[in-house]
């Protein structure tokens, strides 16, 4: 029994962003809960993190409702407290418009949409118990496209409104913010099978107003402090972390 640790749930934590937010969290005291579809990389990062906290894996389908159930049900069977969600789980696909199906689009919207608001509803009992925060991960691809992007596009524009939904219907208990990453290297953050060096030139960085491509670390450093208490103002928010390409101007 370890109700007097405080507990984080990531979702998509296994890999990525997800896994920096969680290696974070757990550095910072926190039982963690990784979700992930990924059963390799789960129990690979699970193992990984096991010398420096409490890091529990569960498998888990977000888009499943019986699953989420379940993943809540476990959390509060084991710490009878939940602290912060963060919701990252999310697929990519480019597929141009004529070719992309109904069940592509739907597989995108539920795993990236669905398995969000499913979480933040199955988590707000345990929230608003323990006065918790909430984080959703969208992308700077809520504002701005490349060709062929429209299901993945969709689902973030979603979350940002789903985000200051959920902020105004759980608050005060519960307060909830987005972090709308850009360009964001995850080599280094793969499962060991998938990682490779990150194959990145001068001219990626150089085009950042930053001077640099993005870093996991800069996702979860925010993550850290919008679930803090030095947050409290802060909620219904979406946090543009992208180097400042999204306020550069381009012309060819």
């Amino acid at each position: 029994m370890s109700g007097q640790h405080k507990v984080a749930l990531v979702t998509g934590g296994a890999q990525g962003i997800g896994k920096a937010v969680a290696r974070r969290l757990l550095d910072d005291g926190y039982a963690v809960v990784i979700a992930d579809h990924d059963r390799e990389a789960g129990e690979e990062t699970a193992a990984e993190f096991a010398p420096f906290g409490q890091a529990l894996f569960v498998p888990t389908d977000v888009a499943a409702e019986a699953e989420v159930a379940a993943l809540l049900e476990r959390v509060r069977e084991r710490w009878q407290r939940l602290d912060i969600l963060v919701c990252n789980a999310g697929i990519f696909s480019s597929l141009p418009l004529e070719r992309c199906s109904l069940a592509d689009w739907n597989r995108i919207i539920g795993v990236n949409l669905t398995g969000a608001f499913l979480c933040a509803r199955q988590a707000a009992p345990l929230l608003r118990e323990s006065r918790g925060a909430v984080v959703t991960i969208a992308s700077t691809r809520a504002l701005m496209s490349e060709p062929d992007t429209e299901a993945y596009a969709a689902t973030k524009g979603g979350i940002v409104a789903l985000t200051h939904a959920l902020a105004v219907s759980l608050g005060p208990a519960v307060r909830v913010n987005c972090i709308s990453p850009g360009w964001i290297d995850t080599s280094d953050w793969q499962k060991e099978s998938r990682r490779q060096p990150a194959r990145l030139s001068e001219a990626d960085h150089r085009q950042h107003p930053a001077g640099r491509v993005g870093r996991p670390e800069d996702i979860a450093s925010l993550v850290a402090w919008l679930t803090s208490a030095e947050a409290g103002f802060v909620t219904g928010a979406n946090f543009v972390v992208d180097g400042g390409m999204t306020r550069k101007m381009i012309y060819v």
